[in-house]
This record gives structure tokens, C-alpha cells and sequence, in this order.
């Protein structure tokens, strides 16, 4: 029989990018004592967030507002600028479907860093789009080396996380803004930043949404606790971000993610509660990699790059062995990064399971 599917669609993997802590407790059998590996906030998000959400509960049986008027209102209220510069979705990944979906043709070419969070990489694939690679430059995205590779390749898109994931670096203000403008005007520049709350202050350029190459992206699922109710929002030029309302999925963004985003952004003083446990985390993580004779890549993100020591085998031997102990971590996999490890920001309780179990877990895998 003729497949249903189209060329493009057979060509794929059928694969799940990310493989989730339940389906490694399924395969495994052992039940996770310290989740420190997704990202997600261990803190949980405001408690304005739980009672907003209970007292909504009763009404899920209507749909959430198509148009997302209040929390759109409420974003640009909060960043300085129109409603009309901002777009909210199904959290980051579902803005990077859209974007892929709206710009890229086949054989189109999007630029991003070897290592890079793959989720754009998959969207783009998914539109027949080719993907050029530029390995990092140490433990940053190189700059200069994506820019050049925009030019050469006379690329669609090109992406960057500042700060960065998989390994928590960041680039200063000033240093993205000059990649900005090496980067040549057709190329959309594609601005990860679901990490900025817990960045340096000098790490975010001042929002400009009169630039027609450039889009951001930022999310609740990181510092705002919310990465299991998908709510994520872009800002960009108006006819840009007008652009997405002829490809979303207008119901997409439930009520209950709605309301829990509108109390989650109301809440600043838990935000900030959060971005210092966050700081206080990593260095007990540094601490706990220093005490293990491990070096530990300094972050700006939730989470902590730690360099095993050896190559990426003994790492991944690392990451099974923590695994079996019940941590859940994960690992970047492209040369150059896939000899570190890399632990989120747990609870205090989370941290002291990592603690015990790192320098056993180093020790079977050297076995």
C-alpha cells in the first residue's frame, strides 16, 4: 500500500526528544529521590499560583481565551511595551513550532550552535528545513562563528539560548548586541531566553521590537515554576508577532495555564525568593563537584554543567550510575561538551541526595 504519510514525514525518526524521569523510572524500576535534571523549579511556583488555579478549577469546563487578552496585556505591562509586541504559547517549544513553521520552506538552513537545545533543530526538520552546526567555542556558543556561518549559508534563522543550555554559560548585554548586528538583515535571529530571571542584569539587551529580524522567546517553566502547564510568550515586531494568529493553535494555551501565568507574573516577590535559592543551589553544587574532585562550568542558569574528568563514555557511565541511585541528571552528548553532567538546581533535601551519591556514583563507573 501507498503510506499516508508524506516523503518528508517517512524521512524522520519517530523519536521523543527527551527522555522523561517517568519513562526512566518505568524502564528502570527505581523511583528518583532528587529530580535534578530537566530544569523544572524545584520550589514549586507562587503560592498565589496554587490558590488561583484551585479557584478556577470548577470552570475548566469552558475554553481559555483565544486571544490571551489579559496575560498579553498583562506581559506587556510588565516588560514596558504594546501588547502588540508580545505572543504567547504552548510554552517556548510550541513558539519555536510556529516559527519554524512560519519562515521555514524546504531546504531552508537554520544556523545553530552543535550541542544547542534541540528542540528548534526538530521543528525545523519537521518543515524540511537543514540544519548547519557550529561547534562551541569552550563552554559558550561562538558568537562570531554563527554569524560568519548565517552569512555563508545565507540562512533562514539563526538560534541562540543566552544564557545558555546546555551548559549555563552567558554572553554580556553589549556582546550579543554586536552579534546582532553582524548577523545579516534576511536571517531571523532567533533569541532564546528562557533562562534570563536568573541571569546578571547585564546579560539581557534592552527590548527592541522595531527590529524585524529579531524575535525572544521566554517562559514560565523555568523560574516561575510552571513548566507543567506550558505557557511561554515571544516578543518581537508587531507584524511578526501578528504573524503567529495565522498558525497557532488558538485554544492552546489553557485557562488554567492562563491564570496560573497572570498570578505567577502578579507575584514578583516570590520570583525573587526564587532567583536567590536558585544562586544558593548552584554553589552548593559547585561545592559539591569541588568535593569530589570535579570542576563544575559557572552558571547563570537553574542548573550546573560539571565537567567528569574524562570523556563522554565515563560521563554517560556517571549519569547511570546516578540514575541507578535514584538522581536523575542529564548530559549534553556533542564532542567537546559530553564529559560534563548537568544537575538542576534542586531542593536543599534533593542536594544532600546528590552529595551522597556523586562520588559513589563516580566510583562505579571508573569500575
Amino acid at each position: 500500500m501507498r503510506s499516508i504519510l508524506t516523503p518528508l514525514a517517512q524521512s524522520l525518526p519517530s523519536t521523543v526528544p527527551f527522555t522523561g524521569p517517568e519513562a526512566l523510572e518505568r524502564r528502570t524500576g527505581v523511583a528518583f529521590r532528587a529530580r535534578v535534571g530537566a530544569n523544572e523549579s524545584g520550589f514549586g511556583p507562587s503560592p498565589r499560583v496554587i490558590a488561583a488555579i484551585a479557584a478556577e478549577a470548577g470552570g475548566v469546563w469552558m475554553y481559555g481565551d483565544p486571544e490571551v487578552h489579559e496575560l498579553k496585556g498583562a506581559l506587556a505591562a510588565h516588560l514596558g511595551i504594546p501588547a502588540t509586541n508580545v505572543a504567547v504559547g504552548e510554552g517556548i517549544d510550541g513558539l519555536h513550532g510556529l516559527i519554524a513553521r512560519l519562515i521555514t520552506e524546504p531546504g531552508d538552513v537554520a544556523v545553530t550552535s552543535l550541542g544547542a537545545y534541540p528542540t528548534f533543530n526538530y521543528h525545523v526538520a519537521g518543515f524540511g528545513g537543514r540544519i548547519v552546526a557550529v561547534p562551541y567555542s569552550g563552554h559558550h556558543e561562538d558568537l562570531e562563528a554563527l554569524a560568519e556561518a548565517a552569512r555563508r549559508e545565507r540562512a533562514k534563522v539563526i538560534y541562540l539560548s543566552n544564557p545558555d543550555n546546555p551548559m549555563g554559560t552567558w554572553w554580556s548585554a553589549a556582546q550579543i548586541e554586536r552579534f546582532i548586528a553582524a548577523v545579516p538583515e534576511e536571517t531571523l535571529i532567533l533569541l532564546d531566553e528562557a533562562y534570563c530571571e536568573t541571569a546578571p542584569p547585564d546579560t539581557l539587551p534592552a527590548l527592541d521590537i522595531t527590529r524585524r529580524n529579531l524575535i525572544r522567546t521566554r517562559t514560565f517553566s523555568k523560574a516561575y515554576g510552571l513548566a507543567g502547564m506550558r505557557v511561554g510568550y515571544a516578543i518581537g515586531e508587531a507584524d511578526f508577532i501578528k504573524a503567529f494568529d495565522k498558525v497557532r493553535n488558538h485554544f492552546g494555551v489553557t485557562r488554567l495555564s492562563q491564570v496560573a501565568a497572570m498570578a505567577a507574573l502578579a507575584d514578583q516577590d516570590w520570583l525573587a525568593q526564587v532567583v536567590a535559592q536558585v544562586a544558593a543551589g548552584r554553589e552548593r553544587i559547585y561545592a559539591i563537584a569541588a568535593d569530589s574532585g570535579l570542576s563544575a562550568v559557572r552558571s547563570a542558569t537553574n542548573f550546573v554543567a560539571v565537567d567528569c574528568g574524562r570523556d563522554g563514555d565515563y560521563a554517560l557511565g556517571v549519569l547511570r550510575a546516578l540514575e541507578a541511585r535514584g538522581v536523575f541528571v542529564r548530559k549534553p552528548m556533542a564532542p567537546g561538551l559530553d564529559r560534563h553532567i548537568r544537575i538542576s538546581v534542586g531542593r536543599p533535601e534533593e542536594l544532600d541526595v546528590v552529595a551522597a551519591e556523586l562520588p559513589l556514583a563516580l566510583r562505579d563507573a571508573a569500575g
